[in-house]
C-alpha cells in the first residue's frame, strides 16, 4: 500500500504520541486501519481516495464512531495525531457535542472554555 504525502501528515504524528498515550504499531498498521475505518465511516469515498485524506477519516470516526473504534483509533495514531486532526476539521464536520468533547479528552481547553467551530462561508 502507497502511503501518500497527505496520509505522511497525520501518520507521522502518530509517531509523536503524548505520555500515557503512546501511538502503537507501524505506519502500514496505522494505514490498515484508516483504511477499515474509511470503510465504515467514509463509505461515500473509495478506500484509496479515504487514505489519502487521513485527517477526515479521524475526524468522522471521533464525530460518529462507537466506543471500540475510537479506542482502536487513538491507540493505533496517537493522541497527537488526533490533536492534528481535530486543528483543521472541515466546516460541520464534527457535531458541537462531539467538538467540545473532543477539546476536553484531548486536553485542548477547559470544559467550559471549548473554542468556536469552524463555520462555512458563501464566497
Amino acid at each position: 500500500m502507497m502511503v501518500g504525502k497527505r496520509t505522511d501528515s497525520l501518520l507521522s504524528a502518530s509517531q509523536y504520541a503524548a505520555a500515557g498515550r503512546p501511538a502503537h504499531g507501524s505506519l502500514a498498521a496505522s494505514a490498515r486501519l484508516l483504511g477499515a475505518m474509511a470503510k465504515k465511516y467514509v463509505w461515500w469515498l473509495s478506500r484509496a481516495e479515504a487514505i489519502e485524506r487521513p485527517d477526515l477519516v479521524a475526524i468522522q470516526v471521533m464525530d460518529l464512531g462507537d466506543y471500540d473504534d475510537v479506542c482502536r483509533l487513538e491507540a493505533a495514531l496517537g493522541r497527537n495525531a488526533l490533536v492534528h486532526a481535530l486543528s483543521r476539521p472541515e466546516a460541520s464536520r464534527l457535531s458541537a457535542r462531539s467538538w467540545a468533547f473532543w477539546h476536553y479528552r484531548l486536553g485542548l481547553s477547559p470544559a467550559r472554555r471549548v473554542p468556536a467551530q469552524p463555520r462555512r462561508s458563501l464566497r
